[in-house]
């Protein structure tokens, strides 16, 4: 039987532990640093994340925020973090989906994309062909790459976002909610509005 432990018992990991029901799992445990916690979706929480080293299973890292899911993966590197994708996603043939990478229902991933480590392609957004989504970049709620999009690590396009073709946006950054982005961002930051630009 697999076992799967989830770091992160929040709204997040309720929709990990039901993809990963749906992929097969059927032994789950969460770990939070939130001692309040004790349960998430119906399943323990057991205790802090540096519980880790006690427990066996694959791992997966159920956090918002890019640096502190890179932290974790890279601080627990010798475990396997299997990728998760809802069987509602459609994921092309020779796309590439990394380790411990989340993709949820109703999302998209077309002909020739890769998505990187450590990723959350979120609800019905899509990645269209040949883009490169770095590691630990999400791609939020109804938020779309357009084709041959570049986006580096750590970035987040926010819900309801458009990348429009060819764009490269650089790490680091984050695209507000129902923004467009019509040319490159080469400096981290915060991007909003139609055409999307840097709060200063």
């Amino acid at each position: 039987m697999k076992k799967l432990i989830i770091i992160g018992a929040s709204g997040h990991g309720k929709v990990v532990a039901d993809i990963a029901v749906l992929n097969g799992y059927k032994d789950i445990v969460f770990l939070d640093n939130s001692l309040s916690v004790t349960e998430c979706a119906g399943y323990s929480v057991l205790g802090p994340d540096t519980l880790i080293s006690e427990l066996d299973g694959d791992v997966v890292i159920a956090v918002g925020n890019a640096e502190t899911r890179k932290r974790l993966m890279n601080r627990n590197s010798e475990r396997s973090f299997p990728p998760l994708i809802h069987p509602s996603a459609v994921v092309a043939e020779g796309a590439e989906v990394g380790a411990g990478s989340v993709v949820m229902a109703g999302a998209v991933i077309n002909p020739g994309a890769q998505i990187g480590e450590g990723c959350i392609i979120n609800t019905s957004s899509s990645v269209d062909h040949d883009c490169i989504v770095g590691n630990y970049v999400h791609i939020s709620v109804g938020a779309h790459l357009s084709g041959t999009v570049i986006v580096c690590e750590g970035t987040w396009i926010g819900a309801g976002a458009t990348v429009s073709n060819n764009i490269n946006i650089c790490g680091g950054c984050m695209v507000g909610a129902g923004a467009v982005v019509i040319k490159d961002i080469d400096e981290p930051g915060t991007y909003v509005g139609v055409p999307a630009r840097k709060i200063k």
